[in-house]
């Protein structure tokens, strides 16, 4: 999934939600988004000020330029929710997501996987004689690739957090 992509005006869009950290608050967000038929592709939730009692939930969906506002407007409609920003059209921002990939090879294949870990900055979080664990941090893009890779040396199981994504700049929460 690659962030501004648009096929036939549909874009993908990384919302920014900091909400109030309570029971309920995420279940209403999610709510939102299937009571009208909007897909989410991604959904990362932290907690990021225990003082305030304040989460952040990070979403990553795709629609039409209305169908975006439309769901920018309901999100800052919530009760729960402090502030809403839309990543991709307020500004630029800072996105990446963590996989942990299992692999399972010998020989050239486990070579191959190593040389490729090497080459997208993947490491190595556990071994076994006949397995790897990698770690990768990045684009979903470099996620992508590296997975479409390594399904050909051996690939065991997938688990991915979702993008999380901060804006560029001085401005805060």
């Amino acid at each position: 999934m690659s962030n501004n992509l648009e096929i036939d005006g549909i874009n993908d869009h990384t919302f920014s939600v900091v909400v109030d950290n309570e029971s309920g608050v995420l279940h209403r967000v999610v709510g939102l988004f299937s009571g009208r038929g909007y897909n989410i592709d991604s959904l990362t939730v932290s907690e990021i000020d225990r003082d305030e009692g304040y989460s952040k939930i990070t979403i990553v969906t795709s629609g039409t330029a209305p169908v975006i506002a439309q769901i920018r407007a309901q999100l800052e409609r919530l009760v729960p929710v402090r502030k809403v920003s839309d990543l991709t059209r307020d500004g630029r921002s800072v996105q990446r997501e963590l996989a942990l990939i299992k692999v399972q090879g010998t020989g050239e294949k486990r070579i191959a996987a190593m040389e490729l870990a090497d080459k997208l900055n993947a490491q190595v979080v556990d071994s076994t004689a006949e397995s790897f664990v990698f770690e990768i941090v990045g684009s979903s893009d470099t996620l992508d690739r590296f997975i479409d890779e390594v399904k050909q040396l051996g690939l065991v199981d997938v688990s991915r957090t979702g993008i999380v994504a901060i804006a560029r700049g001085a401005e805060g929460m």
